[in-house]
């Protein structure tokens, strides 16, 4: 296997937490396998979440009506980004691997994380109307979720009161990863390890671990093509439509034409 670039874009407070075992993991396991890593330690850099016209060096096209993604992708264009999202799109370019490590809040990253995903992936940078899903500016990437949640996995269940974790992780795997054309490998998700015992926990990073053994050559997530729908409303094609018509899930969490939620389809592979 060629040595690849891995980036781990890494939110916690402390490094006494489950979080930072997690991140520790896969600094060793990958880099034995002669992966150069590197870690965006959020908390640490004391990244600015906000995302404003400070991200630009110099006047902005439009003072009175400052539209943030429009004025980016001029700077972009320009070299007028500041520097810490000049800098993580250097490791985010060099990077084949991305691994987002977080605590989940509020069914989401937290707001640092947030505010890297707002700031470095601007638009030209990370996306365009042309470059998007399967089509993304990213699409020879991998990108992956790995967090732990408060909740045990009975409460993410489809029957239980979070609602399915499927339905939670659409918007960040489709949304956010899938758009900008990463190829998206299942999440790792260390359910509730706070009210877990230490054996558990041991448990759950020994399974982080052997996965970190594979997980360069794993097949990613199954997300429908951009070239099954039109080029005006993007509505998936009659022809797909159809093609599906008596299956019984729908293609996606997201797209699932009225039917029942294919299971699993955000958290395993090949489902």
């Amino acid at each position: 296997m060629a040595a690849k670039k891995v980036l781990i874009v890494y939110a916690h407070q402390s490094s006494g937490s489950f979080s930072a075992a997690a991140k520790d993991a896969a600094v060793e396991v990958l880099a034995a396998q002669d992966c150069t890593v590197e870690v965006s330690d959020l908390y640490a850099m004391k990244f600015k979440a906000t995302a404003t016209a400070e991200d630009i060096t110099g006047e902005v096209k439009n003072a009175d009506h400052f539209r943030y993604a429009e004025e980016t992708k001029l700077a972009w264009e320009e070299g007028k980004l500041c520097a810490d999202i000049t800098e993580e799109q250097r490791k985010l370019t060099q990077a084949d691997l991305i691994i987002f490590q977080f605590p989940m809040y509020w069914f989401t990253v937290p707001a640092i994380m947030k505010g890297w995903i707002d700031r470095v992936l601007t638009l030209g940078y990370a996306y365009s109307q042309e470059q998007r899903y399967s089509q993304g500016v990213f699409k020879d990437k991998r990108a992956m979720l790995s967090f732990t949640t408060g909740s045990p996995e009975s409460m993410f269940s489809a029957n239980g009161i979070n609602g399915d974790m499927n339905v939670t992780l659409w918007p960040l795997q489709n949304g956010i990863l899938h758009y900008c054309g990463f190829q998206v490998l299942a999440p790792q998700i260390f359910w509730a390890p706070s009210s877990v015992s230490s054996e558990v926990r041991s448990t759950m990073l020994e399974g982080w671990r052997k996965r970190l053994q594979g997980l360069l050559t794993e097949k990613p997530l199954s997300f429908t093509p951009l070239d099954c729908f039109d080029g005006e409303g993007y509505q998936l094609k009659p022809e797909v439509h159809e093609k599906h018509a008596s299956k019984e899930y729908g293609l996606t969490v997201g797209i699932h034409l009225g039917k029942a939620l294919p299971p699993n389809s955000q958290m395993k592979a090949g489902v």
